[in-house]
């Protein structure tokens, strides 16, 4: 059986061993939380392009669809309602533009919403509490083994025999 760095159960790692472990398993965060912060400014660019999107479209529906719509619409009322025609192409022209500022008000909805995403300040305050934790970080003191020079506790023996 092996600890999960390949190592013998019950075998004491070297200083370098711990500190190479300790380094690997550091990088591995850093680089996770770095691939964490990309994705969240993917979702916060695609937040922003969605609203420029609708924002883009509320300015053609009423660029493009002005002409069209309001003789339409204009013709229609004064078919319908025999009120005077220049009345009439007034008020299809208040429709249109009611119609483009509920698509504006919806695309600044969606701006805000891109705007109040803090993805990546939540990465840098985690990042910043790591290294503060890891810069407080002691090591726990080892007892003192008094053993003869040349012997290895008996654990690291039994081990050595059983794997062998």
């Amino acid at each position: 059986m092996s600890a999960p760095d390949g190592s013998p159960v019950g075998a004491e790692r070297s200083i370098g061993e711990l500190f190479a472990s300790a380094t690997e398993n550091m990088s591995a965060l850093v680089h996770d939380e770095i691939a964490l912060a990309k994705a969240q400014l993917k979702q916060d660019a695609k937040r922003g392009a969605r609203s420029g999107v609708v924002l883009t479209l509320a300015g053609l529906i009423l660029l493009f669809s002005l002409p069209m719509l309001s003789f339409a619409l204009a013709y229609g009322i004064h078919t319908w309602s025999d009120w005077n025609l220049a009345l009439c192409f007034l008020l299809s022209f208040v429709a249109n533009c009611l119609v483009a500022g509920v698509l504006a008000l919806i695309g600044v909805v969606f701006a805000k919403k891109a705007k109040k995403s803090r993805g990546p300040q939540k990465v840098a305050a985690s990042m910043k509490e790591t290294a503060g934790v890891l810069q407080k970080a002691k090591p726990h003191p080892r007892p003192e083994l008094d053993l003869p020079k040349n012997r290895t506790p008996a654990a690291i023996e039994a081990v050595g025999r059983s794997s062998s």
